[in-house]
């Protein structure tokens, strides 16, 4: 990738290193993470190699400690001991590495004897406009667990000679009766998601179709159907991520909710150096759905991490300790907020909504309607980051997720709420967000970087 000026005179000249440093490493991050289970491999990758150790394989911590905690390998957290210890609480950032996509189900192969085709039968992950999905190029990516326990790990459609595969539509020319009085959210149904996995006939007379393509699936990767079923499997768009905009202004690719975050949270987490304060990092699964599960931020996770810190720093963690100690620790919850659709701003409310280049957004509260199912920072927190920013020359705006009746979502805030820490919503606003292909400026990735970095060290 080429260094392409910015053009804005707002950033001087180190920042404009930092900021295409960090550019071409998000742009590489993408084409090469495209599901959490990457994610955790990619992050513990590179920990290691920054002498970062397992907490679990610790005896004892100490000021200076770098640890990290790989749960299930879909989520993962990471810290270092300040030199004060934990007693003014921790600085956490908190983010997700999942993104929408297309699973397949647990059966998911099958043959269509009237088409001569093999299909994949899917389930979409997380809000999408299925829509969006259909004829394009997807690539296969996750996890399989045969019954005598080995893991295998797919990869399939990256690779210029990979094959790829394709939810097809239906040609306009036949599809005014069909799809033509269909709402728009409506016109691919859920269950019209099938993929084509093959077509050509295999030397039996009964499924002669989908055998041949279980035969390569055995012969290629020693997986057999049965093995389907303990497996976690994704389409995702094959595209490259790369620069987007004639003034090379913005990176253009799948999974910047919230990798745009996670990338720019992790970045800087690797770039302190002995901070004051006990410092944490967490990336977790699930938030597309809910964050539900034994992955997802709802999950006791934070709770164990806690625990074991004071532990292995002090000798031992009652409850209490652990509870009190969250209290009075501050979060961010890295995730990317709306940026104002030009083609679409009275979905927006245009004073409140976040802009393209404008840096990172500070969103005060999520949820839908009357805030419910908000996590609303309290005030004082706002100032209080606020505070930090404009010391450390952080480039920021507020924004919110569109107009009051236009919809809403939510984030993982609300998980760490719960414990009374105060906790606010921050990241880069995204255009197209959900989308197989969504923007991001490059110029709120570097204000992200910067805004985590200045809050870890504060």
């Amino acid at each position: 990738m080429a260094d392409h000026k910015t053009g804005w005179s707002l950033i001087d000249n180190s920042s404009e290193a930092k900021l295409n440093e960090i550019s071409r490493g998000y742009i590489n991050f993408l084409n090469s993470v495209k599901t959490e289970f990457e994610a955790v491999d990619y992050f513990i990758e590179r920990l290691e190699r920054n002498e970062f150790s397992n907490i679990e394989n610790s005896e004892k911590l100490r000021p200076g400690s770098k640890f990290y905690l790989n749960h299930m390998g879909r989520t993962l957290a990471a810290g270092i001991i300040g030199k004060k210890g934990i007693d003014n609480g921790l600085f956490v950032i908190a983010s997700h590495i999942d993104s929408p996509r297309i699973d397949l189900k647990p059966k998911p192969v099958y043959e269509d004897v009237e088409t001569n085709t093999v299909l994949l039968k899917t389930q979409y992950y997380g809000g999408v406009k299925k829509y969006q999905w259909v004829n394009r190029s997807l690539a296969l990516h996750g996890r399989v667990y045969t019954k005598g326990g080995r893991e295998i790990k797919l990869r399939i459609g990256e690779e210029p000679d990979d094959p790829v595969f394709v939810i097809p539509d239906l040609l306009p020319h036949i599809a005014d009766k069909v799809q033509g009085e269909r709402k728009l959210f409506e016109g691919i149904k859920g269950e019209e998601m099938n993929a084509i996995f093959g077509s050509i006939p295999g030397q039996t007379r009964k499924d002669q179709f989908k055998n041949n393509v279980l035969k390569i699936l055995k012969d290629r990767y020693d997986i057999e159907e049965e093995d389907l079923a303990s497996a976690d499997l994704y389409l995702v768009p094959s595209d490259k991520a790369r620069e987007s905009g004639l003034d090379a202004s913005m990176i253009g690719g799948y999974g910047h909710d919230d990798k745009a975050s996670s990338y720019a949270c992790f970045h800087a987490f690797m770039d302190i150096e002995k901070p004051d304060d006990t410092v944490l990092v967490l990336f977790y699964d699930k938030e597309e759905i809910g964050s539900m599960g034994a992955t997802g931020s709802q999950s006791n996770l934070l709770e164990y991490l806690v625990t074991q810190v004071i532990h292995k720093l002090k000798g031992n963690a009652d409850h209490l300790e652990v509870l009190s100690l969250l209290r009075k620790s501050k979060v961010i919850s890295s995730d990317v907020d709306a940026a104002m659709d030009p083609s679409f701003k009275d979905a927006h409310d245009t004073y409140n909504a976040a802009k393209l280049g404008g840096g990172i957004v500070i969103t005060k509260y999520t949820g839908s309607g009357g805030k419910f199912m908000s996590s609303e920072a309290p005030a004082e927190f706002v100032a209080y980051l606020r505070n930090i920013f404009e010391k450390h020359k952080v480039k920021y705006q507020f924004g919110t997720l569109g107009k009051v009746d236009e919809g809403g979502g939510g984030t993982v805030a609300q998980d760490f709420a719960r414990y009374g820490m105060s906790v606010i919503d921050a990241g880069p606003p995204v255009l197209g967000m959900h989308s197989p292909f969504e923007l991001v400026s490059k110029v709120d990735m570097w204000s992200s970087y910067h805004a985590y970095l200045a809050f870890m060290m504060h």
